[in-house]
């Protein structure tokens, strides 16, 4: 069994620890103006995050590290990195040089970004061998989702019957996978879409579920599979099936569904060929000169 499947399959017991951890840190307090940055899978969990904060937090904007923009200040910033090594967040927390409250959530303590921060989350349990991630980004998400006042007790649940349902019988056949989320799970859907690219090589693409009837919906046929990411929308799904594209719609929370796509990713990367462990052209951190 590769790296990556064993990360996946403890996804329950690491959520589980994720969502106790949550009373027991400082994170960003109601009514904080919050900044949430990352880059790749961290980027869509900032993403993700931010939608749902706003909804009972307060004011809660996500940017790729590399994209922050001018002129705006925050007086709060989260920061998402499983190395703690990331080059463009390492670079943004320094450019703040001690302005605002920095916050990391990482899974290496003593590492140059938990150093350049003011406060370190430090998730050690959700940490990862495979360069694909997996575990952790769930696992912060977890922690976020229970810190806003989320009961993950069911989604727990539905993790545990995401690892042993059956996939969508010979996955390989299908020419495209697109996701669709809505609210905080179009972050989800794009994270579920970069696994699919990373591990597989799959041609995978997400969107928020109403804009896909603007365009995307050209490219749903008999090869297509499309997953719902949550909950989008009967009407919706109705239309993509009108396409002849299969639909996977579990009626679960995004996150096991999330986990769902993860094991799908694994199932077309062996059915290819590939090392889902150690995908082409990655490495476990993007660290520049």
């Amino acid at each position: 069994m590769s790296a990556v499947e064993q990360e996946i399959a403890s996804q329950p017991e690491v959520w589980r620890r994720a969502s106790e951890l949550a009373g027991r840190v400082e994170l960003p307090a109601p009514g904080e103006r919050l900044m949430v940055i990352g880059c790749g899978t961290s980027f869509h969990i900032a993403r993700a995050y931010a939608v749902l904060r706003e909804e009972v937090a307060g004011e809660t904007d996500a940017f790729a590290a590399s994209e922050l923009p001018a002129g705006r200040t925050y007086p709060r910033v989260l920061a998402i990195s499983r190395s703690g090594t990331t080059t463009e967040v390492l670079r943004a927390l320094r450019a703040l040089d001690g302005r605002v409250s920095t916050t990391v959530i990482t899974a290496v303590s003593g590492s140059p970004i938990a150093e350049a921060a003011g406060q370190a989350v430090v998730l050690e349990f959700a940490d990862e061998r495979s360069v694909v991630q997996t575990r952790f980004a769930t696992s912060v998400l977890a922690l976020l989702r229970a810190h806003v006042g989320h009961d993950l007790a069911p989604v727990i649940a539905e993790c545990e019957a995401a690892l042993t349902t059956p996939l969508p019988p010979d996955p390989a056949r299908f020419a495209r996978v697109h996701l669709l989320g809505r609210g905080w799970t179009v972050g989800v859907a794009d994270e579920g879409a970069l696994k699919l690219r990373e591990a597989a090589r799959a041609w995978a693409e997400a969107y928020p579920a109403l804009e896909y009837r603007h365009g995307p919906i050209s490219l749903a046929d008999p090869e297509t599979l499309v997953v719902a990411m949550g909950d989008i929308g009967e009407d919706v799904l109705e239309d993509v099936a009108a396409t002849g594209a299969a639909v996977l719609d579990t009626g679960w929370d995004a996150m096991a569904t999330l986990v769902l796509v993860q094991r799908l990713a694994i199932a077309l990367a062996v059915a290819r060929g590939l090392d889902p462990d150690h995908p082409r052209n990655l490495t476990r951190s993007v660290v520049l000169p």
